[in-house]
């Protein structure tokens, strides 16, 4: 029974002063002999506690305790964490499997033991400024133009101030990662020593964590050009980068709640790029002095950024096709068709194709990260069209841009080919020749034409 400083003082007295044996002071207080007998000689104090001495128990034996450690090692092969062994679980397998006839209990307490004993201690790191910086990339969802996307955001971190960049991307590929850092480095102004990060297979081609023997060639190319060098965990240690992996959670429940509802990626990355200079406010509860006084003095010691920026993007000749069609990853998209039969250089980045041909653009589109899709400009099709004119209703292009409800409204009347063949010059900008760089968007295109038909 565990007592209170009142009645400790009650026994004690009780005992010294008025000389009553424990079973008198026993009837008077009204508690057991053996809590009595416990404090009337002050051998045992009520605010000091004790350490539990388990008892030993034979049916715990070192096979009961081999099976339970075999168990922590199968939960270890994974990261589910919601998918692992429960005491509870054990007892039920030690039974099965062993005939295993002690409690539960006793099997919760051998567990918790065991674990405390295999709990992995950890030593606390600190930084110079400047000298390293922690990335990793997280997953959330926003709404792009009303329909819901799965992003990837990476994140970069100083480890001396604390201060973060983060950005949003359709993917985790190797334009968007090499982009990431170049924002990341313009963001802060300068380039940290070192960044500290996991095997991504978009830097590292062969070995894992302290055994990487080599690296991707572009990222080669960009670690020489801004001279940092690169450190890579062990599979599965979080706690090797815990400043970022802290703060891909803080950034998913805080910037991205609620869920963004944006026009564009661009759009979402300036409210993001807004969100991490708002941070400089802060203070973390390790360090002394807010975020910005910490980045002042780090930013003195980050390494110079280049007089020219690393280009991210992906380069491919490919040559276009009959159909003014050039392929990229499955997914096609078109140029002018002047160029059909011709090698053109193309340059995919982390959001946008870019087609050039000698030195000059002739395509640009939004990349798109689906499979199998065909992207059209309806500029570069119509000065086909106008050669080709029977095609136009069921024209690939125009059918992407114009709705199937207005094509069969334009369909039924008399001259309907040549009616919307003028609109969409018009709508283009168009006179005499095709002008790539200016494209009619969807809804546009249908309320006028609405409006064509209907007149």
């Amino acid at each position: 029974m565990k007592i209170d400083l009142e009645l400790y003082e009650q026994i004690r007295h009780l005992h010294l002063h008025d000389g009553m044996s424990q079973r008198a002071i026993s009837r008077k207080l009204d508690i057991s002999r053996n809590t009595v007998s416990k404090y009337c000689n002050g051998e045992h104090v009520p605010w000091e506690r004790k350490e539990y001495s388990s008892r030993s128990t034979t049916v715990v034996t070192d096979e009961v305790k081999d099976f339970i450690l075999k168990c922590f090692e199968e939960d270890d092969t994974h990261s589910f964490k919601k998918q692992k062994h429960t005491a509870t679980r054990i007892h039920q397998r030690l039974q099965d499997e062993l005939g295993f006839t002690g409690s539960g209990s006793t099997i919760r307490r051998v567990v918790r033991e065991l674990r405390n004993k295999t709990k992995e201690a950890f030593v606390p790191l600190e930084f110079d400024p400047g000298e390293a910086a922690q990335i990793d990339f997280g997953s959330a969802y926003a709404y792009i133009k009303g329909q819901r996307k799965k992003l990837k955001f990476f994140c970069m971190r100083l480890c001396f101030s604390g201060h973060f960049f983060v950005k949003a991307y359709y993917a985790e590929n190797e334009e968007c990662f090499l982009d990431a850092h170049i924002s990341s480095f313009k963001f802060f102004g300068g380039v940290p020593k070192r960044t500290i990060f996991d095997n991504a297979k978009v830097a590292v081609s062969e070995g894992l964590g302290a055994y990487v023997t080599k690296e991707t060639k572009r990222y080669c190319e960009l670690k020489a050009h801004y001279q940092f060098a690169a450190t890579y965990c062990n599979p599965r240690s979080g706690n090797e980068k815990g400043l970022v992996e802290n703060l891909v959670g803080y950034v998913r429940r805080n910037a991205m709640v609620p869920m963004p509802k944006v026009d564009s990626l661009d759009e979402l990355n300036a409210t993001l790029e807004s969100y991490c200079q708002g941070y400089i406010e802060h203070s973390i509860a390790s360090r002394t002095g807010t975020v910005g006084e910490n980045f002042s003095i780090e930013k003195r010691v980050l390494l110079p950024l280049p007089l020219y920026h690393y280009s991210p993007e992906k380069l491919l000749y490919p040559e276009v096709s009959a159909y003014s069609l050039i392929t990229f990853q499955t997914n096609k998209y078109s140029v002018p068709t002047d160029y059909c039969g011709k090698e053109v250089c193309l340059k995919a980045g982390p959001s946008e194709i870019r087609v050039y041909h000698k030195n000059e653009m002739i395509a640009n589109h939004e990349r798109n990260y689906g499979k199998n899709h065909r992207t059209y400009d309806i500029g570069h099709y119509i000065k086909l069209l106008e050669t080709k004119a029977r095609a136009i209703f069921n024209a690939a292009p125009v059918r992407q841009y114009v709705p199937k409800d207005v094509l069969q409204m334009y369909a039924s009347k008399h001259g309907g080919q040549k009616l919307l063949l003028a609109y969409l010059k018009e709508s283009n900008g168009l006179k005499e020749t095709p002008d790539i760089t200016v494209i009619p968007t969807q809804l546009n295109l249908y309320d006028q034409l609405i409006q064509e038909v209907n007149s």
